[in-house]
This record gives C-alpha cells, sequence and structure tokens, in this order.
C-alpha cells in the first residue's frame, strides 16, 4: 500500500511518541526505508541523516512502520466497508482514524463485519429488537417483565409467548455486548492486569509432573 501525506504524518507522530526517539530521526529513517536501505546499512553508512541510532532503534522504527502501515490499508477497507452499509458516522469515522492498534480497530468493525445468522439477528427478524431496547433502558417503572413482552408475541413469527420474546431480546442485548468495543476493551483490560491463567494436569497423566500451574495473564497490542 503507498501511503498517503495524511496516513503517512500520523504514523511519523506516533512512532515518534511510542519510540521517543527525535521526530527528525524517525522521519530521515522512515525515508531511508522506504527507499531501500537496510537497517544493517542505515545503521553503518547513514549516521549523520539519523543522528547516531543504532540497529536495535532502527528495527523498532522499521517494525513500527510496518506495523501502522497495516493497520492504515486496514482502516481504509473497514470504513468503506462500513460506509457502503450506510453505517458510518462521523464519530465512528472518527475514531477508527485515531485507533493506534489493531485490536481496536477489530472491535470498532466487529457489530459492522458480514457474519452469519445468529440467535440474534434471528430475534431482530422476528421484531425483538425494541423490546431489547426496552429492557436495556432499564426504565420499567410498572407492570412486569412479561407484560412488557407480551406485544411482541406473535406465533407466526415462532414468538410464542412472553418468554420466547424475552429469550429473543437477551440473545439481541448479548450480542450489542459482546460486539461494543468499549465493553471488550475494559474485559481485556481487566484481564491483562489481573487475570490469572490456571491449568491442571488431568488425573490419567499425573505422574511426576506438577499437579497445576497458574500464570498470570499479558496484555498485546
Amino acid at each position: 500500500m503507498t501511503l498517503t501525506d495524511q496516513q503517512l504524518t500520523r504514523i511519523l507522530g506516533v512512532i515518534v511518541e511510542e519510540t521517543g526517539l527525535a521526530a527528525k530521526q524517525v522521519a530521515n529513517t522512515v525515508t531511508l526505508l522506504q527507499e531501500g536501505a537496510t537497517v544493517p546499512f542505515i545503521a553503518r553508512y547513514r549516521k549523520e541523516l539519523t543522528f547516531e541510532l543504532d540497529e536495535v532503534q532502527i528495527r523498532q522504527i522499521e517494525d513500527n512502520l510496518a506495523y501502522h502501515s497495516e493497520l492504515e490499508e486496514r482502516k481504509v477497507t473497514v470504513l468503506k466497508t462500513i460506509g457502503e452499509q450506510g453505517k458510518l458516522t462521523p464519530e465512528l469515522q472518527t475514531r477508527i482514524e485515531q485507533t493506534r492498534t489493531k485490536t481496536e480497530l477489530e472491535d470498532l468493525y466487529l457489530p459492522y463485519k458480514p457474519k452469519r445468522r445468529t440467535k440474534a439477528t434471528i430475534a431482530k427478524e422476528r421484531g425483538l429488537e425494541p423490546l431489547a431496547d426496552i429492557v436495556a433502558a432499564q426504565e420499567l417503572t410498572a407492570g412486569t417483565p412479561e407484560e412488557a413482552a407480551a406485544p411482541f408475541v406473535n406465533p407466526d413469527k415462532d414468538v410464542a409467548d412472553a418468554a420466547a420474546a424475552l429469550e429473543g431480546a437477551g440473545h439481541i442485548l448479548a450480542e450489542r455486548l459482546s460486539e461494543d468495543a468499549d465493553a471488550r476493551s475494559f474485559v481485556r483490560r481487566v484481564s491483562g492486569e489481573q487475570g490469572i491463567f490456571c491449568s491442571r494436569v488431568a488425573p490419567d497423566k499425573r505422574r511426576r509432573s506438577a499437579s497445576s500451574r497458574c500464570t498470570t495473564t499479558t496484555r498485546s497490542r
């Protein structure tokens, strides 16, 4: 992918922040890399342009450039796909353009990503999304959930009773939550900071090995 000037400027700014190197060092190194120069060549013969960067620092710039170039390319695809669905709002476009990780980008794209029919999809086809909105609002001040679901009962659409309507609404809400970018980010952060992964040896496999092992989780972008 050939980066636009806007994309390249955005990437350079991110690399400067992530590496802590001077803007001129990053810009000159990126130019050399784009011209086809190798990391060892740049480190040995282009010290006057990189201001004495070593191979480790140049490699870091190279890796970040590759990562964020791929990210920018993916953003183009995501924006186009959501736009074709007529669901690209200015707020969503801004969030997509400003994201710095592939994980966050895919979280933002998830609700709009083409998928197979799910229980939530079927519930929507049965007209239960308004009921899901009522449940999500948590504003039911009178009556029971079953009474709120009664108007959505429709045997012709396989919604036999209020319980079936509420079950369908639950499927819709479950999918919404699982596809919410902020919720996914929160769970990932908490799991990364506090999560503990444990495994145990199956009883028939126990010999001299430890019976269990636990380790803390780690996060990646």
